[in-house]
């Protein structure tokens, strides 16, 4: 049997502010497997959006375990840990992060740019990304000339061009009106099964929870329900 792509052990997390602690993880387990189409759900506050940046190598836990396929987090120093980011992980973020210098076919390069993949082959799998996500005829454009849901599409197809073994996606849809939440769930589920990739989001976007296959649900930094379990 194969290792899960995620795994957490007794994933605790705690904030301190002024000397205030502050719980946000209280002991999470959880596997996810290669080509699932997951979600984390729960209200604000519950602690979704600490465990995907933890599983991403973004914060470190207080306690216990995060494994990435074979690679224990804990384990790695900075410079392995962007490594494994850089190779095994894709990102989408709330807020695009998109470089504004860069046009939309050269941000989705820029990832495959840092893998050192040969100028050819980066450019052809942009153009073919971008067109899959319906973007082929704005790769020229630049960030401030797209709209919210182009510059989202993207994000995505930065985050998924260099072939991470892993997209997590921390609110994907929060700036999308539902039609384009609808479609770029729709863009997304046909990466998931054409070329097996495994998502990982953080939501509460319903429109996001009625297309994942599972939804593990938080509550108060634990683990309330598991549809997947």
């Amino acid at each position: 049997m194969t290792s899960p792509v995620v795994r957490t052990n007794n994933l605790v997390k705690t904030y301190s502010t002024d000397g205030i602690k502050t719980p946000a993880l209280r002991g999470v387990n959880l596997e996810v497997q290669a080509g699932e189409f997951s979600a984390l759900a729960g209200p604000s506050g519950s602690g979704k959006s600490t465990l995907l940046h933890l599983v991403g190598g973004l914060l470190s836990p207080t306690s216990g375990e995060v494994w990435i396929e074979q690679q224990r987090l804990n384990d790695l120093p900075p410079d392995q840990m962007a490594q494994l980011r850089l190779k095994r992980v894709g990102f989408v973020f709330q807020a695009y992060n998109l470089l504004p210098v860069l046009t939309a076919r050269e941000n989705t390069e820029f990832v495959m740019e840092l893998q050192g993949i040969a100028e050819k082959e980066r450019k052809q799998r942009a153009l073919e990304l971008l067109d899959v996500l319906e973007m082929g005829q704005y790769a020229d454009r630049y960030p401030n000339k797209l709209s919210g849901g182009q510059q989202q599409r993207v994000a995505v197809a930065r985050a998924v061009a260099s072939r991470p073994a892993l997209v997590l996606a921390d609110e994907p849809t929060a700036n999308l009106d539902s039609k384009n939440s609808e479609n770029l769930m729709g863009l997304l589920r046909k990466l998931n099964q054409e070329r097996g990739t495994t998502f990982l989001f953080a939501t509460h976007d319903p429109q996001i929870l009625k297309n994942v296959d599972r939804v593990v649900t938080l509550h108060d930094g634990r683990v309330s329900s598991d549809s997947g379990a």
